[in-house]
């Protein structure tokens, strides 16, 4: 389904708004699976850090 969505976004639109649809639907992605408490903030930070969970 969101191949399709990005797909259909580069042939009508072009490349610049395929890359914004897909970066709004991976923020997207982020935000909701942080809402559904499937993600901590502290991780994500700690893995953009560079840091290790033991996990």
């Amino acid at each position: 389904m969101f191949g399709a969505v990005l797909a259909l976004t580069w042939l009508v639109l072009g490349f610049w708004p395929f890359v914004f649809v897909a970066a709004a639907m991976a923020v997207g992605a982020i935000v909701g699976r942080i809402m559904d408490g499937k993600l901590s903030v502290a991780n994500l930070v700690d893995a953009f850090r560079g840091k290790r969970s033991s996990s």
